[in-house]
């Protein structure tokens, strides 16, 4: 079956490339995406397979059943884009203004696509049924995978794999990591009011952008001061809006944070710290704070056994594309992909993009780009753990 797959995907790497480029041409924003959607399903029509639409929003499930008893394997693809202006000067850049592919997802349809297709086709040589899950919204809080699973996405399923193409990791490499791999986020606003008054008078007023910025500083504590020295953790203040006459004595300043924890543990001991600086701040300074702290995505957990399994899988599939299959360290961003592991035991790997010069742009950035030959190795990795786990290797 897997020589079977390779050759197909081989045949089809021209249709996959193409896919993505129109993709990649036409990008939609996270919870936007009803064109890209209707492409995906249009795609799947005639072919022998189960397709559920509008799945928790814009998400899109497609059963592949083998008619034989088995286990159930999902496999995860995103397809929501971001609010960046593309300058990548590609022939098929964005011509939706303001909206661009920058981190990839595109590459995960079009490959998944392909792969999908291939699959129904070889269907009469596995055993038990494939999931694939075309999500929405990845990149926007509180992302689509909290959707569809909210909507049944994951019933039957035994366990969920996802990959994701990475600019700033070379072409030809495939990185895993089991436990813990992404980071989980949380996000706060937090209001600082005191008494706005004329510069040459602070006695008669009470300066919020002091207070607000004492808070700047201490939050850089928690994690010097709060955390366990082994344990990450990431305290970002991204928006303080203090913006007035100069002089003039602010009455208010908005702050907005970033916090980001490789364990949940963590990421609650920085919550209660955020929260004790605040009552702390309005004791010190006699303001009034307004403090509103929601946890979003949450730490990515690789499940053990099943990583084993996919690497096993992986080097035995001797797929020649494949340069190196190493562990790799952790990687800061979160990912919305965690919510299926905590549901169902999951893995979620990496395939390098880089492009071929060596010249990179990080993920999100309006030059980012991907090497387009890592379409067909993330369909063949992902063919080859899908033809071993339905074939009862996982077992």
């Amino acid at each position: 079956m897997k020589k079977n797959l390779f050759e197909k995907l081989d045949e089809k790497e021209t249709r996959m490339v193409e896919i993505r480029r129109y993709l990649h041409q036409h990008p939609e924003l996270s919870f936007q995406e009803t064109k890209t959607a209707a492409f995906i399903t249009n795609f799947y029509q005639g072919l022998d397979c189960e397709v559920q639409t509008h799945v928790g929003g814009n998400g899109i499930v497609v059963t592949i059943d083998s008619g034989f008893p088995g286990k159930t394997l999902a496999i995860r693809a995103d397809f929501d884009a971001l609010p960046i202006q593309e300058e990548t000067g590609l022939p098929f850049a964005s011509q939706n203004s303001g909206v661009m592919h920058a981190c990839g997802h595109d590459g995960h349809t079009a490959y998944m696509m392909i792969l999908g297709e291939t699959l129904i086709e070889l269907k009469n040589q596995f055993v038990g049924k494939i999931v694939i899950l075309h999500q929405p919204a990845e990149e926007t809080p509180p992302g689509g995978a909290k959707g569809m699973i909210e909507a049944g996405c994951l019933e039957g399923v035994d366990h969920v794999v996802g990959i994701h193409v990475m600019s700033t990791m070379p072409t030809g490499e495939i990185n895993y990591r089991e436990g813990a791999i992404q980071t989980g986020r949380s996000y706060f606003k937090l209001k600082i009011k005191g008494q706005g008054g004329h510069g040459s008078s602070p006695h008669l007023s009470n300066d919020a952008i002091v207070a607000a910025s004492h808070f700047v500083t201490a939050t850089q504590t928690i994690v010097s001061r709060r955390l366990n020295p082994f344990e990450m953790g990431v305290v970002t203040i991204g928006s303080f809006d203090g913006k007035g006459s100069f002089n003039v004595i602010k009455d208010t300043v908005n702050l907005e944070g970033d916090v980001r924890a490789m364990s949940e543990d963590t990421r609650k001991t920085i919550q209660e710290a955020v929260k004790r600086l605040v009552i702390g701040l309005e004791s010190m300074f006699g303001v009034t704070c307004e403090l509103t702290y929601n946890d979003d995505y949450p730490t990515l957990i690789n499940d053990l056994e099943l990583t084993d399994f996919i690497v096993r899988s992986l080097k035995q599939s001797k797929i020649s594309e494949v340069t190196e299959i190493k562990r790799c360290d952790p990687q800061p961003p979160s990912e919305d992909f965690a919510y299926y592991a905590q549901e169902r035991p999951s893995v979620f790997f990496y395939v390098g993009a880089m492009p071929e010069n060596g010249v990179f742009y990080p993920h999100h950035h309006p030059k980012f780009e991907i090497n387009e030959k890592s379409l067909l190795i993330s369909a063949k990795a992902m063919g080859s753990v899908v033809c071993d786990y339905l074939n009862g290797g996982e077992d």
